[in-house]
């Protein structure tokens, strides 16, 4: 259940003054706990590379949420440890060699918390009452033994895929009383099992990755109920490491020397411990299987699965064919050459379990052809699979899958078909929207099944994105999971660049490929929540999941390598204003976190909390100071050059940043933050961060020259002289008031000159209330403008503010700014419904309906944190017949709201960028929702309209799309009545995804996130 983050301010369209005022209080509300977290600091002087530290002041958690672990004695469960000491551990010498090494791994996690190493024994039982064992069913004869004597009871194990069990059990030998098992289905389920156990002891998956550290406790008490996890909902579950250079190569590089056995041994278990199994390594000038021929033994050790890209076919990194291959890359005149070359790739497997890359695709990662031949593609498959057959050594461990990446997906939707053993691999469109899905009824039929390879990072068109993280899980959530229905569970692989800086979306696109059946909606705000109690104790965990989920939801917007001057406005709803103020949120919040943390958290918190709000946050601060800086100058304001330096210092402050990141854990993660990310000019990243251009002026004039400028316009009032100045039609004008929103709006009066002015005000009506009638400006101030709505005349009412100070060419000039006040007698506050319509709109946010109507179990649902501004609508189930609008019974949102004249309007929908993923079972040209207002019949418009035929990449209508994160469809529609109209948002179509909602009466100014949500009255 949600409930209200703790120190969170209220972000209004507004000053808020209660806002002004609550502040200092919750401060002074908070400041006990902040104290108490200072007062438990104390300084560590352990290993700080290896991840762990102890502070055995920290508070403990009396058991784990699963209940499996409990930190405080308990009668009737398990001492793994009491009084610091723990039992000692067991495994079989027979069992597998990755088994033993995880099982190694758990006497590290057990010596991490307790700060006491447990013996283990492999070739003895060990003497002692209470012991730990570990092992897999057929491979371990302990473990089959105590199954023969009936004393462990795997019926809800044996034989599935990479499940286990941990237990208690009696007597397992002579002299021991009891011992707490760990059994596993296969290899994996019992590595899966003993991970299991040191994640619920305390020990995250990222303990290394991202120095997490482990609290110390004397005593660890296990249930003695058995504890499972099941199967796993995708069977392949895995990361790639791609676009790996210059960071995690500058990393690598310095630390191990090169892409080798010693660093994937680190990849390896963390793929392990967060219930993965797959892997595509490195592959940007690296060859796997090349560069280190310990790599692939250590992986199928380990137990991990290793397969090449989508364009590096049977097991030959890409690099090599540079490095071997002789003449082109191409089959049709190369073939003897390649057939060589692939044939080496698949006797160098040996007997590992293994999946490969069929097809081919162009040299670099481009199209193998411009005519799509789907003879000579089939004609390559067919002699791979013939390699296959005849120099693999175990082809039943070998999964076969053909990747549908970018132009390949044309072959297949032309037809071409691949034997069913083949996996299908499908792709999203690398910026997290899934392209093609099978048709649901029929998927599973297909032997080779589905797989799909999505995106937290890519290089390439309309822009590559690498820098920082911009996944919303709710985005991976609703995607994966509409994957997932479809029939998609051989195969779920990211790319996530270097892994870090990715760390939060990795472990929840794990968790979910683990558990997709169970993950629902409402994870979407206690996933977030769950992650930080499990990296950083409960005491802030909602808090800390506030900011996981709220950095990521500003940066989807667009990404940070896409963000300009011109991407939020200035002058426009105050948009570039609120999103500072959000950003300004974010890190109050994460600075007050930080200060209550104990000490030893800093590291961890650095890296997967507090680097990302500071970089994005500076990112997106310098851009709007370089859009003010650029208004400035052509205001002639004499702040203009100082807003230039303040550009200067953020830009230079992505330096500070970066060497913070490095210098984190003794400077172990130096190079990690390399990427460049300022100064984009084409999708390629720049080669060095570049500051964006602003301007310098000189001022003018030698003495004080007043002008003033609406807070919804950039036109300074009188203009320059130097130039021609505004028309008429460019005088200041405030947004219309009205007594149902009853706005605050603000005008600035700001300085052209070198010196100082005075200035004042007047109003020619009674009822206008400002902020200030006169002062001395040295540079500009803001002036607040109200209405006193009980004595204004009703009916529409106009009024002038005159400002009067020096001018350029005249001793003293008085601007006029005019005003327009909406205070109709009827309705009153009180009798108004719904969504208010003011200054030519009503904006409403998707999760805010005032019907949601279901037909039996088809619903909308709202998906929490999804989307540009708060949260999404989606249908549910997410497979359904096509539904006819208009009907009674069928599935709609209904927003209610209050339209002051009748006559045509324009509804602007914001949907998320959901491709037509159906369209090779349905034959539907696009995906459609219906529209109406009131009884009327309905409008049903098509979100894909616009995409040109084919659908692909490269096309203008895509890069919008994806740039912009989002599709916004525009229907005109008449509504005959004044008054509370109800406009109806019917479900044809499954997959849509709504997130906001601008109903148009009149022409409103443009701008990025569209205009903030309307008053919503009653």
């Amino acid at each position: 259940m949600k409930r209200d983050i703790p120190l969170l301010p209220h972000t209004a369209s507004s000053p808020n003054p209660f806002s002004d005022l609550i502040k200092p209080l919750l401060f002074l509300l908070i400041l006990p706990l902040i104290l108490i977290g200072c007062s438990d600091r104390e300084e560590y002087t352990g290993d700080q590379h290896d991840g762990y530290m102890s502070d055995q002041t920290e508070t403990v958690l009396h058991t784990d949420d699963s209940g499996l672990v409990s930190f405080s004695s308990v009668e009737g469960h398990f001492p793994l440890a009491s009084n610091g000491t723990p039992v000692p551990l067991y495994i079989h010498e027979n069992d597998d060699s990755g088994v033993i090494r995880a099982f190694r791994d758990l006497q590290s996690d057990i010596e991490r918390v307790t700060n006491s190493e447990p013996g283990l024994y492999t070739d003895t039982n060990p003497d002692a009452d209470r012991i730990v064992i570990a092992g897999t069913i057929g491979q371990n004869p302990e473990i089959d033994r105590l199954i023969e004597e009936g004393k462990l009871d795997v019926s809800d194990v044996d034989g599935k895929w990479e499940t286990f069990v941990i237990t208690v059990v009696e007597d397992p030998f002579p002299g021991t009383e009891e011992a707490l098992v760990i059994a596993g289905s296969d290899k994996r389920g019992t590595i899966y099992g003993i991970y299991e156990l040191s994640e619920k002891i305390g020990v995250s998956p990222w303990y290394w990755w991202a120095d997490v550290p482990v609290v110390q406790q004397s005593d660890l008490y296990i249930s003695p109920e058995p504890h499972s996890l099941g199967e796993p909902a995708v069977k392949y579950r895995g990361i790639f490491i791609n676009n790996e250079n210059p960071g995690l190569l500058g990393w690598v590089t310095t630390r191990y020397g090169g892409f080798n056995h010693e660093f994937y041994e680190h990849v390896f278990e963390l793929i392990l411990r967060q219930k993965g199994n797959y892997l595509w390594p490195a592959m940007w000038g690296k060859a796997f299987h090349d560069d280190d021929p310990m790599n692939p033994k250590l992986a199928d050790e380990y137990g991990v699965v290793i397969g090449y890209s989508h364009h590096e076919p049977l097991m030959r990194s890409h690099i090599e064919w540079s490095r071997y291959g002789e003449g082109p890359w191409d089959y049709s005149q190369n073939e003897e050459r390649l057939r060589e070359f692939w044939t080496e790739g698949i006797e160098r497997i040996h007997d590992y379990e293994t999946t490969v890359t069929l097809g081919m695709r162009g040299d670099g990662d481009m199209p193998l052809s411009d005519d799509r031949n789907i003879e000579l593609m089939e004609q390559i498959i067919a002699d791979q699979r013939e390699i296959i057959r005849e120099h693999a050594q175990d082809t039943s461990k070998i999964t076969q899958y053909w990747a549908l990446y970018k132009e390949v997906q044309e072959y297949y939707e032309m037809g071409m078909t691949v034997p069913d053993d083949v996996m299908i691999l499908l792709a999203n469109d690398n910026w997290g929207n899934i392209r093609l899905l099978p048709d649901p009824e029929t998927a599973h039929e297909r032997e080779g099944g589905w797989g799909l390879y999505y995106h937290f990072d890519y290089v390439g068109g309309p822009r590559t994105y690498k820098t920082l993280n911009t996944t919303q899980i709710a985005r991976i959530w609703e995607q994966m999971n509409l994957t997932y229905q479809h029939g998609v569970d051989e195969l779920w692989l990211v790319n996530v660049g270097d892994i870090k800086p990715h760390e939060f979306p990795i472990s929840f696109f794990l968790d979910f490929a683990w558990n997709a059946d169970e993950f629902t909606h409402d994870d979407m705000d206690a996933y977030p929540v769950n992650w930080a109690r499990q990296n950083f104790g409960p005491q802030y965990a909602e808090e800390i999941g506030h900011i996981l989920t709220e950095y990521t939801r500003i940066n989807s917007r667009r990404k940070p390598e896409l963000l300009d001057e011109d991407t939020y406005s200035l002058q426009n709803f105050r948009e570039a204003e609120r999103v500072l103020e959000e950003w300004e949120e974010l890190r109050e919040i994460t600075e007050t976190v930080k200060s209550g943390l104990s000490e030893k958290y800093y590291d961890a918190f650095y890296q997967l909390v507090e680097y990302k709000v500071e970089a994005a946050s500076s990112l997106h601060e310098m851009y709007m100071e370089t859009a003010k800086n650029r208004a400035y100058a052509r205001q002639v304001r004499n702040t203009t050059n100082d807003v230039a330096e303040r550009v200067r210092e953020l830009f230079n402050q992505a330096d500070e940043i970066r060497g913070r990141y490095h210098s984190v854990a003794d400077g172990k993660w130096k190079h990690q933050a390399d990427q460049t990310y300022i100064g984009y000019t084409s999708w390629a990243q720049p080669y060095a961060d570049r500051m964006p251009y602003v301007d310098i002026i000189h001022t003018p004039y030698d003495r004080g020259v007043m002008a003033v400028s609406a807070e919804n316009s950039l036109v300074p009032w009188p203009g320059p002289f130097s130039y021609p100045g505004p028309t008429a039609a460019d005088e200041p004008k405030l947004p219309v008031f009205d007594k149902f929103n009853q706005q605050e709006y603000y005008f600035e009066i700001f300085n052209q000159g070198s010196e100082p002015f005075d200035y004042e005000i007047e109003v020619n009506e009674p009822w206008v209330t400002l902020s200030g009638a006169s002062g001395s400006i040295d540079t500009q101030e803001k002036v607040w403008v109200s209405i006193d709505w009980d004595n204004v005349p009703h009916g529409e009412q106009e009024a002038s503010i005159y400002v009067t100070g020096p001018n350029a060419e005249w001793d003293e000039h008085t601007a006029e700014i005019k005003i327009e006040v909406f205070n109709p007698e009827t309705p009153s506050r009180n009798e108004i419904q719904g969504f208010v319509e003011s200054n030519g709109y009503v904006s409403m946010e998707a999760g805010n309906y005032d019907r949601n109507i279901t037909k039996d179990d088809l619903q909308w649902k709202k998906i929490p944190q999804l989307g540009r501004t708060q949260s999404a609508m989606s249908p549910w189930p997410v497979i359904a017949d096509v539904q006819e609008p208009g009907n009674p019974d069928t599935p709609r949102l209904e927003y209610d709201m209050h339209i002051f004249n009748p006559g045509e309007v324009t509804v602007r929908v914001y949907l998320s960028p959901t491709k037509n993923y159906s369209k090779n079972f349905r034959n539907l040209d696009g995906i459609r929702y219906a529209l109406s207002f009131n009884d009327d019949e309905p409008t049903v418009v098509n979100m894909h309209d616009e995409m040109p035929e084919g659908g692909g990449f490269d096309t203008n209508v895509w890069y919008e799309w994806t740039r912009n994160n989002a599709i916004i469809k525009e229907t005109t529609i008449e509504i005959s009545e004044a008054g509370l109209n109800t406009l109806k948002f019917w479900l044809v179509d499954t997959g849509v995804v709504l997130q906001k909602i601008v109903v148009k009466t009149d022409d409103i100014p443009e701008t990025y996130l569209g205009p903030p949500e309307s008053l919503r009255a009653n």
